[in-house]
């Protein structure tokens, strides 16, 4: 019996390859308190805010944070998520994500960063 070969006709998006990435990596205050949503589907959901400072060459321009918003769709964000407070300082790593919803009879869209992992490096109010 010969051996077949096969070929892999997978589509490969866009932009795609060893050359691309989006990885996120913020530290920064939780500048917002964690809401959790509950969508039409009935998926749940928390966002939440962080402000980065920026670098002083960055800060010149009378903006001295960047404030960010995030979500967090697993349940093991989730989890993470719903103990934090403002004021703590977090670490959250994960992915840019531009999503688009309809608001008022229209398309809206919103870069947001979609948290895989994330981490309270001190909680607000102790040194």
């Amino acid at each position: 019996m010969a051996a077949q070969k096969t070929r892999n006709t997978a589509r490969t998006p866009a932009g795609a390859g060893p050359e691309s990435a989006n990885e996120v990596r913020l530290v920064g205050r939780l500048s917002q308190a964690p809401e959790e949503r509950v969508l039409p589907s009935g998926d749940a959901l928390w966002t939440f805010r962080v402000a980065v400072g920026r670098t002083e060459a960055a800060a010149r321009a009378r903006q001295s944070v960047d404030a960010l918003e995030c979500v967090a769709w697993s349940a093991r964000a989730r989890r993470s998520v719903r103990s934090w407070s403002v004021g703590d300082v977090v670490e959250v790593r994960g992915a840019l994500r531009r999503r688009f919803f309809r608001a008022g009879g229209s398309v809206a869209s919103r870069v947001e960063v979609e948290m895989a992992s994330g981490r309270v490096i001190r909680r607000a109010g102790t040194g």
